[in-house]
């Protein structure tokens, strides 16, 4: 009890691995409209949080500490405003010997926080509280796994 340890992906081959995940974040009807009409204080909001969720999922392994470094070839965001909140969407492929879906829930979290971190102002109450704001359902998609021959192997949808 107590031991930590990585795990030994070394006998593993490299092959072709993507994830997609997503997550929510509930806004109330003023940032809402404001994301819509472009009148947010700090900017635009979609651009900082793709970029930050595109940071995120390349330093995963700093922040998830038994992640391995993976060279990730290919991320995407997609953030879409919906009527109580925004939702990401990110992608992410590698060819590596582990998968990319702690990396693509890294990218989905780190975007969401920065929605609210862009649109905090909007979403305290008279008390500086934020009883409405919520992070919700963050989760795993698809994963895929293609094999060295491009067999799908070890596909998982949700």
């Amino acid at each position: 009890m107590g031991e930590v340890r990585m795990v030994d992906v070394g006998g593993k081959p490299e092959v072709f691995r993507s994830a997609r995940a997503v997550g929510k974040i509930r806004l109330g009807a003023e940032s809402v409209e404001r994301l819509r009409s472009g009148r947010v204080e700090k900017g635009d909001v979609f651009s900082v949080a793709r970029t930050a969720a595109i940071l995120a999922v390349k330093r995963t392994p700093e922040i998830v500490p038994l992640c391995h470094p993976i060279p990730i070839t290919h991320v995407s965001v997609d953030l879409r405003v919906e009527e109580d909140g925004v939702v990401a969407e990110v992608e992410v492929s590698a060819v590596a010997k582990t998968g990319v879906e702690m990396e693509a829930l890294t990218g989905v979290a780190v975007a969401l926080l920065n929605v609210w971190d862009m649109l905090k102002k909007y979403e305290k109450d008279e008390a500086g509280q934020y009883p409405h704001t919520e992070i919700e359902e963050i989760r795993v998609l698809e994963k895929v796994k293609l094999g060295a021959g491009g067999e799908a192997r070890d596909q998982d949808m949700s």
